[in-house]
């Protein structure tokens, strides 16, 4: 087997960091518990020598990381249930249930809205790759709303143009915590991944990718808020990401910082989608209202 490797060396300023802690920054493709395997299994080398997670460094120290590549990832057709909002032979629009991830990962291969796109459609765009066809942008597993899908090539470089140039509009509707003011705004702080909740990403790094995310109030309730977002930037969590920075976690995300026990979903709903047909490039418009989960959850308050 040919194993995939990496090389750091050691800078005086680590000297004092675990090696585990240095490796979880470095290695930004692997989790920091598959990093703790392969120090386990002897598989990261400090001047030669296998070393310990509790190893302190020195400074100057060549560090070697091994490790098997995981096995290809291929999408399979299986028989799921599609709420189909938009056909034509180029692209579909699809209302994507919370809960269902968009594409196959590390531990997940199947109940995928793209299991159920190549069960219903059989080809789809290339251009994603055999993991993600028809794929042009995603939304996070307990994100809900309208996913736009490419039919064929031609049609995803097409939309991929626009998404590029921000020539679509995404408008998603969340529930917050707490009382936010003003009535709008506009939040732009970069976001980069957090290095040491490796599922997190975060706002508060030096470093990041620019990200620029707009709101409005639709509706105050009793320690919550309605808002309607607007995103000009596709980055991984943004809308998550950017609320809970500013004091208000999107309800049910538990992940960056809402409380437990009140919803078993986040409050994110992607309502609606504006951009140009790839072929014709005449103005689509498409939207979805709450699902009846969150409608039920706003007439509780």
């Amino acid at each position: 087997m040919v194993l995939m490797q990496r090389q750091f060396q050691a800078q005086a300023g680590d000297a004092g960091r675990r090696l585990d802690q240095f490796l979880v920054e470095k290695m930004e493709g692997l989790s920091r518990a598959r990093i703790q395997q392969l120090l386990e299994k002897r598989r990261v080398l400090v001047n030669g020598s296998a070393a310990k997670a509790s190893y302190r460094l020195r400074g100057g120290e060549a560090i070697t990381v091994e490790w098997e590549p995981p096995p290809p990832l291929r999408a399979f057709p299986e028989d799921l249930p599609l709420d189909i909002l938009y056909e034509d032979d180029d692209l579909v629009v699809v209302n994507k249930p919370a809960g269902m991830p968009v594409h196959a990962g590390a531990g997940r291969q199947s109940g995928t809205l793209v299991n159920a796109l190549l069960h219903r459609f059989g080809a789809l765009s290339q251009v994603g790759g055999q993991l993600r066809p028809g794929i042009v942008h995603r939304l996070d597993r307990q994100t809900s709303g309208v996913l736009l899908v490419a039919k064929n090539d031609q049609a995803h470089r097409a939309l991929a143009g626009q998404f590029e140039k921000r020539a679509v509009e995404k408008t998603y509707m969340a529930l917050v915590q707490g009382d936010v003011r003003p009535e709008a705004g506009k939040i732009s702080a970069p976001i980069a991944r957090d290095l040491v909740r490796r599922r997190r990403m975060t706002a508060r790094r030096r470093t990041g990718r620019a990200a620029l995310t707009e709101y409005r109030v639709l509706r105050r309730l009793s320690g919550y808020t309605l808002l309607e977002v607007a995103i000009h930037t596709g980055r991984t969590h943004q809308i998550r990401v950017h609320l809970s920075n500013l004091g208000h976690p999107v309800v049910g995300d538990t992940l960056y910082g809402a409380r437990g026990g009140v919803l078993d979903r986040n409050f994110l709903h992607a309502f609606r989608i504006r951009f140009r047909h790839p072929r014709g490039g005449e103005s689509m418009d498409i939207s979805v209202p709450l699902p009846a989960e969150l409608q039920a959850f706003l007439g509780s308050l």
